[in-house]
């Protein structure tokens, strides 16, 4: 893969007089895991906002595959190909986890909306989402409402939910958040698994999951970045190190 997946030139977020992003300038390349970083309320998930079309620049743009997707909604932003998950778990908890995989398929899949197509009769859509259950290592609770899931697992179905579309470019907003020690573990194995030959950015605030997963870190701090590069050039740099130091001795 060549080329950059995603591109920030200058962006910048205000909420009334308050500036949240502040001149963000950001290459993510194609294939890349890229793990952005920084203390609590640096930016981390307004910047996947703009992103991701749930908010609109204040200024500066934004390039999915050198296509602008600033000023877009976010359905549009989607069927380009980026796809996100959420701090807080978004799902259909009604739904059983096959039906819940099933309507993450469906427009990847070119299934419009029709109220005269029985998606039980649909053998392709059937099969792909059972694909997609052994993959997450699901399928033990296929008819099993989502709801009745486990954390650890309502994060799994999510994460399937994401990268069930078919986006190229995979947005993860802590997902590991609240998992013990083992969950977090069967979680990285299963982020590696269903991301490869994606591009994968996440916000993670567990440093031992970024050091796992991330080809690149970038360091957000009161909405700009301090650093970008390697795991091991970033945890070595001063100005990364005495921002933690900082927000641990202000805590």
């Amino acid at each position: 893969m060549t080329g950059n997946a995603l591109s920030l030139h200058n962006v910048t977020k205000a909420f009334g007089q308050t500036e949240i992003i502040r001149g963000v300038d950001l290459e993510i390349a194609k294939g890349e895991r890229h793990a952005i970083i920084g203390p609590n309320g640096a930016g981390k998930t307004t910047l996947f906002n703009l992103i991701s079309g749930r908010f609109k620049v204040s200024s500066g743009e934004i390039l999915l595959n050198d296509a602008r997707v600033d000023q877009l909604p976010p359905h549009q932003i989607n069927r380009m190909g980026l796809s996100r998950s959420f701090q807080i778990t978004s799902i259909f908890h009604r739904l059983s986890v096959f039906e819940n995989l099933r309507c993450a398929l469906l427009w990847s899949m070119g299934y419009r909306y029709s109220f005269w197509t029985p998606l039980w009769l649909q053998r392709q859509l059937t099969e792909r989402t059972n694909l997609m259950l052994e993959d997450l290592n699901l399928a033990p609770r296929r008819d099993t409402a989502a709801g009745l899931l486990s954390y650890a697992d309502q994060r799994a179905l999510e994460i399937g939910m994401t990268i069930a579309g078919g986006a190229s470019v995979i947005l993860l907003d802590e997902p590991t958040a609240g998992m013990s020690h083992s969950e977090t573990n069967n979680a990285v194995e299963l982020i590696r698994r269903v991301s490869a030959g994606k591009t994968l950015v996440m916000v993670e605030h567990d440093m031992k999951v970024v050091f796992d997963l991330a080809d690149v870190i970038t360091v957000l701090v009161y909405g700009k970045v301090i650093a970008s590069g390697p795991p091991q050039a970033v945890s070595a740099n001063a100005a990364v190190q005495e921002a933690y130091l900082g927000a641990m001795a202000a805590a």
